[in-house]
């Protein structure tokens, strides 16, 4: 099965304005294109590119504001589930923030936290189900 990538806004203004430029070229000159038209699109596309890159500037703040709050963890006891091995059934767990791991693959903060038996356990911020100071 192929894949479909998504074009940047930029990518796709571009190869509007290739076919507006052959548009023109090829035009009948009794019936000339609507300039009003034209000018619309183009706003589109310069809105488009804009909201892009907001989006790319906000998940840079995301990003960043995540792995700010992980390094807040260190030291804090957490509580979280994790699936029984034997059973499947989901048991709430809890221990000490140990140490925080960037995962750059999948851009996530993980959190290494062990247990009072000396259990370790990574987990993701959005597992995380209650903090609490020692």
């Amino acid at each position: 099965m192929a894949s479909v990538e998504a074009s940047s806004a930029s990518q796709i203004q571009m190869d509007y304005m290739k076919l507006l430029v052959s548009q023109l070229q090829n035009q009948n000159p009794l019936e000339p294109m609507d300039n009003s038209d034209m000018a619309s699109q183009l706003a589109q596309f310069s809105q488009l590119s804009q909201l892009e890159g907001m989006n790319s500037s906000f998940s840079e703040v995301l990003s960043t504001t995540n792995r700010n709050y992980a390094n807040s963890l260190m030291g804090k006891n957490v509580a979280f589930y994790m699936e029984n091995e034997t059973s499947g059934d989901l048991e709430l767990k809890s221990g000490t923030v140990e140490s925080v791991l960037y995962d750059i693959e999948t851009q996530e903060s993980l959190l290494g936290v062990k247990d009072s038996d000396d259990q370790k356990y990574t987990l993701g911020l959005d597992g995380v189900v209650l903090v609490e100071n020692q």
